[in-house]
């Protein structure tokens, strides 16, 4: 594909996924396989004083339709001078307006692009780039509800939501989320080659060379990663990832 994007680094977002008033991370989203990290406005305020200009915040008990962490993502955007990226739950007006009463600077929905479109255009058309639309992708179609269902395809999905004139896709392949086996490249570059559409990179992401390999796709539009395990274990510090992802490309 021709380039699109000239100058362009890649924006890293930690996630700080929420479940029952913890910070946690699930692998594959399955919701008994949590990983606990502790508060999750200490982590949303550790990953802003490490550099953090964006966090991925998601209210996971929302995402599972058993109740929410509205509370919590209400601290989080008063209390941590930060953008947010927020999700999980967001599939009606009430809880879109909700979330954007935050302050946050976008939520990204999921499973309303799947089971109410319709919404989603109008959502998209009136509030614009704070509005992504989340591609949660297992083999060939999109999860919704927590990753609990299976919906439409990917390419139907695009195509619908380009011509509402969506700002922003999330990609994420379900299968290597929180599993620490890198990033889909594939997946990335095949959504790429769908739409003009900027692309946000999520799942699989373990080490600095997967950071390297998803910032090498940012002129295909790959501009943007949530980085989540890696962090929360360790095995990448922040400070690395921003360095990285702010030096020149050789």
């Amino acid at each position: 594909m021709v380039s699109r994007l000239s100058d362009v680094t890649l924006t890293l977002l930690p996630a700080v996924d929420i479940q029952q008033g913890r910070a946690v991370q699930l692998v594959q989203g399955v919701s008994e396989s949590e990983k606990v990290f502790g508060d999750p406005v200490q982590a949303a305020q550790r990953w802003r004083d490490e550099g953090a200009e964006w966090l991925h915040l998601v209210d996971l008990d929302a995402a599972f339709g058993r109740g929410e962490n509205a509370e919590i993502v209400a601290r989080i955007a008063s209390e941590v001078d930060i953008l947010l990226e927020v999700t999980g739950g967001i599939r009606d007006d009430a809880s879109l307006e909700r979330a954007l009463a935050t302050g946050c600077a976008r939520v990204a929905i999921g499973t309303a692009a799947i089971e109410n479109p319709q919404w989603c255009e109008e959502i998209i058309k009136r509030y614009g780039e704070k509005i992504a639309i989340s591609l949660d992708v297992r083999g060939e179609h999109l999860a919704a509800r927590g990753w609990t269902t299976e919906g439409g395809t990917l390419e139907e999905t695009i195509t619908r939501f380009d011509a509402a004139g969506c700002a922003r896709y999330v990609v994420t392949d379900v299968e290597s989320d929180g599993m620490m086996s890198g990033p889909n490249l594939e997946l990335l570059r095949h959504v790429a080659e769908l739409t003009q559409t900027p692309i946000t990179a999520s799942g699989g992401i373990a080490t600095l060379d997967d950071i390297a390999k998803v910032r090498a796709l940012n002129r295909l539009g790959v501009d943007a990663a949530i980085i989540g395990t890696a962090l929360y274990l360790g095995n990448v510090t922040l400070k690395q990832a921003l360095a990285l992802v702010a030096a020149e490309e050789d």
